[in-house]
């Protein structure tokens, strides 16, 4: 058996387009796994990845180059990806190539997630912002869209906007070591 250390947190600076979104909820889902966080909290959690990340790549621009975000998130290009690399590991110079060079995207988002000691999982999504504020819409029943964040408000305990000079980031939080209990005998926020 080969131990292996399990990060407390991942960055990953992902392309701006919906095929991010599968990127980066099965990491999420491996990571999530490899800390034997509880299933049910572990499908919330990618779910609400996917909502911020779709609302970025949907609504947002992008924050920039995806290989500028890298340089600035210590990340390696894997399968047109940008990870993050732990500390004390480093990528060989310009990261992996395909046979036809470097891909180079017209830009990406940063999305990251953090366990904190007290047993809080935070997810984020960071893009270049958007003409309005992200805000929970009242789509009608008929409507096609417009219920990412009021899935995010029902399964987050928390979540909010953080501005900064040229970016947004939404973020949600959730417990990730008690909430399971919130599946097996019913869900008492839903009443």
């Amino acid at each position: 058996m080969v131990a292996r250390e399990v990060p407390t947190s991942s960055t990953m600076a992902v392309p701006h387009g919906p095929s991010s979104v599968g990127v980066a909820r099965r990491r999420l889902r491996r990571d999530l796994g490899d800390r034997q966080i509880p299933e049910p909290v572990i499908e919330d959690a990618v779910l609400i990845l996917s909502e911020l990340l779709s609302n970025a790549c949907r609504y947002a621009r992008p924050l920039g180059p995806l290989r500028a975000l890298g340089r600035g998130a210590r990340a390696e290009v894997v399968d047109q990806v940008l990870v993050g690399v732990p500390s004390g590991t480093h990528p060989a110079p310009g990261g992996p190539e395909r046979e036809d060079g470097p891909a180079e995207p017209d830009g990406g988002v940063l999305v990251r997630w953090q366990m904190h000691a007290d047993g809080v999982l935070t997810l984020e999504v960071t893009d270049g912002g958007a003409a309005t504020r992200p805000a929970p819409a009242s789509p009608s029943l008929t409507s096609r869209g417009g219920r990412g964040l009021g899935i995010v408000d029902q399964l987050a305990s928390d979540w909010g906007v953080r501005d900064a000079p040229g970016e947004v980031t939404v973020w949600a939080a959730l417990p990730a070591r008690a909430r399971h209990a919130r599946r097996t005998g019913g869900d008492a926020r839903s009443a």
